[in-house]
């Protein structure tokens, strides 16, 4: 990203994320490295990919990713700054796929459905896209302090918002948004699901039931 996030203005006459839909965020977003930094960020996105399927990322250290790729920890500190940068730069690849097919991607997901039909396929795409990749995602929100404020997460909120507000949804968009991302965090998902036994499709229609509460189509 080459500019700024805009500051969120109180008001509700308009989209307070206005123009951040104009261009794809992934959570790391990266100045351009030069072909040598980025063949060997490359590298050691490769040998971190390797060791978390092998040790599962919640055991991912930057030790282990320097030891293995045989360079010092502080170049893995200096590529990614720290354990969560690491984690998002994973995820980098999975969050492109998602970011892709909300934006860009056939309806209802993608544009040409109505935006509540969207919204309702957008709560059910983050749901499986999520728990599939879980054990990266469950690493990587570990971080609480960054839970909201990377570059991903704002995109999300702002897709949600702008949705809402085509749909005609009354109150404070960006508080009806945020309390829907928190329907979809992965640590809840994961909970109701390992822990409390619900399936996926029970989520879903969670979800798909809580827009139409929020949502009144006429």
């Amino acid at each position: 990203m080459t500019e700024p996030l805009p500051p969120l203005p109180v008001s509700q006459e308009h989209d307070p994320f206005d123009g951040l839909m104009d261009f794809v965020l992934t959570p790391t977003d990266q100045p351009r490295l030069r072909a040598d930094a980025a063949r060997n960020r490359t590298r050691l996105l490769e040998v971190a990919a390797r060791l978390a399927g092998e040790c599962g990322a919640a055991n991912l250290t930057m030790e282990a990713v320097a030891t293995a790729a045989e360079v010092g920890k502080g170049t893995v500190f200096r590529r990614f700054g720290d354990r969560t940068g690491l984690l998002l730069a994973l995820l980098d690849h999975h969050e492109r796929e998602l970011q892709s097919a909300f934006l860009t991607g056939p309806p209802p997901l993608g544009p040409g459905a109505p935006p509540v039909e969207r919204l309702r396929a957008f709560g059910a795409a983050v749901i499986r896209h999520e728990y599939a990749h879980r054990d990266l995602y469950l690493a990587a929100r570990a971080d609480v302090s960054r839970r909201h404020t990377g570059g991903a997460a704002l995109l999300r909120l702002s897709h949600i918002c702008m949705l809402l507000r085509q749909s005609g949804a009354k109150g404070d968009i960006e508080l009806l948004a945020q309390t829907l991302l928190g329907y979809l965090d992965i640590t809840l998902v994961d909970h109701l699901i390992e822990r409390r036994r619900m399936t996926l499709e029970r989520l879903e229609a969670g979800w798909s039931d809580l827009v139409g509460r929020l949502v009144t189509v006429e």
